[in-house]
């Protein structure tokens, strides 16, 4: 199964933790990774997996890198009815409300145009001891991939 992964990142941390993401997929799956500024939205392919890794930047918006994607996925509004895709959010709990917001907006950007989310909601909490490699890999074996190589 081809698995693209795509990631938004302010500080580097969205990037990294999509790394890990593809070294756990990489064995089994044809495996991409493209930070979303180089990446255009006319390139989503329904056949794909699409894993977004994305973090929060601000009060609770999509990092800088992320939002020319999404602006374009709203200015060109394509019908994605059949993508299925997996989101791990990093956030920050001291920021209340808007904690993992941007993985949240990109969630709900895509299954506004009809793709599908799977699996669990990932969301990093950069508060904790857990560091997000570590979480972004034991996430991503836990991701039902297989499980669309026939859909």
């Amino acid at each position: 199964m081809r698995v693209v992964i795509l990631f938004g990142s302010e500080m580097g941390t969205s990037e990294t933790a999509a790394g890990c993401v593809a070294d756990e997929l990489a064995g089994a799956h044809e495996v991409s990774v493209y930070d979303m500024t180089d990446f255009d939205v006319d390139d989503l392919d329904v056949a794909a997996f699409h894993v977004v890794v994305c973090s929060t930047y601000g009060d609770g918006d999509l990092p800088t890198g992320a939002e020319p994607f999404f602006d374009a996925l709203d200015a060109r509004t394509p019908d994605l009815t059949g993508l299925r895709f997996a989101v791990f959010g990093l956030g920050d709990s001291v920021y209340g409300d808007t904690f993992n917001r941007g993985g949240e907006i990109a969630a709900e950007k895509l299954t506004a145009r009809g793709a599908t989310q799977v699996g669990e909601h990932a969301r990093h909490d950069a508060s904790t001891e857990v560091r997000v490699r570590d979480m972004a890999r034991e996430w991503a074996r836990s991701l039902p991939v297989l499980e669309f190589a026939s859909a």
